[in-house]
């Protein structure tokens, strides 16, 4: 992650690059909605709370980078980071999600990134208080160093051994931190909790139904079982309890909170599904009730959660759609004033599949050669063999249903399905993937129209 004191547009745009091939114009629209945000959090109190994010409709086919864009711009800023469809939300009275749980969802994400961070800060702590446990799991009845008295003699030896007390117990320690211990069992209590057999929350929420989460195991019951488990596994039991002892949860609720109110972004991908034309009937009803549900969720409005009313005034939107059969003009008027930014992103050629296989950081022949390489054989593409996929790429998608940078994948695992099927029996072998032998690999299939459609 950058830090906000030097995340500009002009770097925001730099760090997209490393992962996103073109889209020049929708990169830099995201930046300067970045960098407001982050411009607003400077401002006087008075005046912050009346700058409204500027939210964008992407406008495009699939697979040229728009969820990739919105995804790596979150990362960037840490900021918390849902994706939805609207396609998935009904409008209120039918049977589907109501448009509030994106927020909802939304709390969920941020709650997960605070308290993970949280959790770093105390997990020397933890790691600390979990190797204790594990020698009193290891040494019954063996007292610590500062414990004063040893134990009875009684007591049982672990290991075998006769000696009682610290010396014993610093012994285990050494054994336990060079691993000489990590397959020994011990007993830990694990949590168990009983679920209802009716399926009375079907579809629904816990907000919905107002219950108190935190009143759960009430309803559920919840007990603790021992079980035999290996010290490694009781290691990870162990810490993840007292990482979740020492981390202050009303701490984590207050910042994550804030954090989804202030840096959010929610991005609803598919929104021109739910755009109704004009002089039509039927479905498109409820699709226009789906974008009412959803204005006042973008206008400004409070959502209840279980950690708590949220705002969701400041959550940037971003929305994205193909608009093959409709376009933005289709969303109610109200609805299109409160996304203020269009951006088209544009379809991708064949100098940018030759890009897209090459030069990002995650390259999709980095990803195979990478994939390939841990059964020990080695993949070399010749530029000429990186060239032909991208021409068929783009012959592909003109041909049939442009799909974009998504293309590359479905030819790639053509190409590659005899090596992937033999690496294990090949390897130390070298495969060289020239022109020659995509064309041997896929000829065929691109001279016949239906097999196109089928295949690739």
């Amino acid at each position: 992650m950058i830090d906000e004191d030097t995340l500009t547009p002009r770097q925001i745009v730099e760090e997209l690059d490393k992962y996103i091939i073109g889209q020049g114009k929708a990169k830099r629209s995201v930046a300067i909605a970045l960098r407001n945000r982050l411009r607003r959090q400077k401002l006087p109190e008075d005046l912050r709370d009346e700058v409204a994010p500027k939210n964008i409709i992407m406008i495009g086919p699939t697979g040229v980078g728009k969820t990739e864009i919105a995804r790596r711009l979150s990362r960037l800023c840490g900021a918390p980071f849902l994706k939805v469809e609207a396609t998935k939300y009904t409008e209120v009275g039918y049977v589907g999600r109501d448009v509030e749980s994106m927020i909802r969802d939304l709390m969920s994400v941020g709650l997960s990134m605070v308290k993970s961070e949280f959790q770093e800060k105390v997990k020397e702590d933890a790691e600390e208080r979990t190797e204790e446990e594990l020698l009193d799991l290891l040494l019954p009845g063996v007292k610590k160093k500062n414990d004063g008295k040893e134990a009875d003699a009684g007591a049982a030896a672990a290991g075998g051994m006769a000696e009682r007390g610290p010396q014993t117990r610093e012994k285990f320690r050494k054994m336990l931190r060079d691993g000489l211990l990590e397959d020994k069992s011990v007993e830990v209590d694990i949590a168990k909790r009983s679920t209802p057999s009716m399926q009375i929350f079907s579809g629904t929420s816990f907000e919905e139904m107002d219950i108190n989460l935190g009143n759960l195991s009430n309803l559920f019951g919840s007990k603790k079982k021992r079980n035999r488990v290996s010290v490694k596994q009781a290691r990870e039991i162990l810490l993840a309890d007292e990482m979740d002892k020492l981390v202050d949860m009303d701490r984590v609720v207050e910042i994550a909170k804030q954090r989804v109110e202030q840096m959010g972004i929610i991005f609803l991908d598919e929104i021109d599904k739910i755009a109704a034309k004009a002089n039509r009937y039927g479905g498109d009803v409820s699709r226009e009730g789906v974008q009412r549900d959803i204005l006042p969720i973008v206008e400004g409005s409070e959502v209840h959660t279980r950690s708590g009313m949220v705002d969701t005034s400041h959550i940037l939107f971003i929305a994205a759609g193909a608009f093959h059969m409709s376009k933005p003009s289709d969303l109610i008027p109200e609805l299109q004033g409160r996304f203020p930014l269009r951006v088209e992103l544009q379809a991708l050629t064949k100098g940018d599949f030759v890009k897209i296989l090459t030069q990002p950081k995650n390259a999709l022949i980095k990803q195979y050669e990478e994939l390939i390489k841990t059964e020990d054989v080695t993949l070399v593409f010749d530029d000429e063999a990186i060239e032909r996929i991208s021409e068929i790429a783009t012959t592909v998608n003109s041909q049939t249903e442009n799909i974009g940078a998504r293309r590359l994948h479905t030819i790639i695992e053509a190409i590659l399905e005899e090596v992937s099927f033999s690496a294990p029996e090949i390897r130390g072998q070298t495969i060289n993937i020239t022109r020659h032998y995509v064309d041997e690999k896929l000829n065929d299939i691109v001279a016949d129209r239906d097999l196109t459609r089928f295949i690739l």
